[in-house]
């Protein structure tokens, strides 16, 4: 009994990250689809554009969570 509920904790815990590692690519087609309407100050449009970098290199590092947080104060910016 104790060994099958360690399993399905780290069975929740690696779908968990399975979730978020999906999600930033998401997020990242969201703010791309919004830059090229976008209506921002040049600082605001270099600030969106350096966190959606800085997301997307937080994806490849396997740093999901990080990088779910950094690409949502892109999108707060971009009201997405």
């Amino acid at each position: 009994m104790k060994y099958s509920a360690i399993g399905l904790f780290a069975g929740l815990l690696l779908a968990s990250a399975s979730a978020f590692a999906f999600h930033c690519p998401a997020d990242m087609k969201k703010i791309d689809a919004a830059l090229s309407g976008a209506k921002l100050s040049e600082a605001k449009m270099s600030e969106v554009k350096k966190l959606r970098t800085e997301g997307e290199s937080l994806h490849k590092a396997g740093k999901h969570q990080d990088s779910v947080d950094t690409l949502a104060k892109a999108m707060k910016i971009l009201s997405i």
